[in-house]
């Protein structure tokens, strides 16, 4: 499977709550950080997805621009749904992933954090 295949099915994945697939794509090693914040696991990870994919009604990624490299993949995305309070969730990200043989090691995402205040906000 090639890189953008594999970052197709992590956020296919995310977005339907696959989350044993999310697990298959990850290296046991995995490790992820936002914004640069402390590191965590695949089940930190899968934890916080499902909350907000409990929260956030139409979960969905649009605008979607993904390309490999040679150690992984990009994706720019943009995570749009409702929120508790009834807006919208307009939320630009930036992935960066590694990949070794076939697995993703590390997962980089990159936030605003000014426009993920209402997601912070229903989370708490």
């Amino acid at each position: 499977m090639d890189n953008q295949q594999i970052a197709a099915d992590l956020f296919s994945a995310f977005e339907t709550g696959d989350m044993d697939t999310v697990r298959q794509l990850c290296a046991p090693q995995f490790r992820a950080r936002q914004n640069l914040n402390n590191e965590f696991d695949v089940e930190t990870l899968i934890q916080f997805s499902q909350a907000v994919s409990a929260i956030v009604k139409d979960f969905r990624y649009e605008d979607i621009i993904r390309s490999a490299t040679d150690s992984g993949f990009v994706e720019e995305h943009t995570v749009r749904g409702t929120l508790p309070n009834g807006s919208q969730l307009t939320l630009v990200a930036c992935v960066v992933a590694d990949i070794e043989n076939g697995k993703i090691t590390r997962l980089r995402e990159y936030v605003d954090t000014a426009a993920a205040a209402g997601l912070s906000a229903a989370l708490a």
